[in-house]
């Protein structure tokens, strides 16, 4: 499932810090991840103030878990196998602990993320978020409050992005838009949700 010695540490100004392993999953495991997960999880479109947002998405959490986000509240759906795998895995690598999941599905170049920071209080003041992207490369851009400065990664098939430290609090990140023809991409996304005020 896991390949060693790809991971690769950035210190961000500010405080923040961010883990990115290229090579998480073997392309064979990541190619079977991606096909039950497209094929077996209950995809949904949400949307707030009158907007529907430009991707699928899914949520799985701890039994009692809740998280809202841009006025929408997720209740806890149980964990799959194949989701539960890669949280222990996960897990191992960072030390880190997650009680959920959130799954984007990019269907093409014309769904995306905008720019947002994960700062709800249920995740605490410095959370580690983990995130697993499958499928299609994209841009992942991360921009800074105050100085405008960025740092663009493409993720690749397989891989693993971890953000820690105070990256939530003087960064925003994003999923652009492309106009290029790219494929379909499932993003795993684990959080500690601490607090379910």
């Amino acid at each position: 499932m896991h390949r060693l010695s790809s991971l690769l540490r950035f210190k961000l100004p500010d405080g923040g810090w961010l883990l990115h392993d290229p090579r998480f999953l073997t392309e064979t495991y990541a190619d079977a991840l991606l096909a039950i997960l497209r094929d077996t999880i209950p995809w949904h479109q949400e949307g707030s103030r009158g907007r529907l947002f430009p991707r699928l998405v899914a949520w799985c959490a701890d039994p009692g878990v809740v998280y809202t986000y841009s006025g929408i509240t997720h209740e806890s759906s149980p964990w799959t196998p194949e989701l539960l795998a890669i949280r222990e895995r996960i897990e191992q690598v960072t030390k880190a602990r997650f009680n959920s999941v959130l799954l984007n599905y990019y269907r093409d170049g014309r769904d995306s993320m905008g720019y947002h920071a994960d700062d709800e209080p249920e995740l605490g003041e410095n959370p580690v978020i983990a995130s697993i992207s499958l499928g299609a490369a994209r841009r992942f851009v991360l921009k800074h409050n105050r100085t405008g400065e960025k740092h663009e990664i493409v993720l690749e098939h397989g891989s693993l992005l971890v953000m820690g430290g105070t990256c939530q609090h003087f960064w925003k990140h994003s999923i652009p838009k492309t106009a290029k023809p790219v494929g379909p991409r499932i993003n795993l996304t684990f959080r500690q949700i601490q607090s379910n005020k």
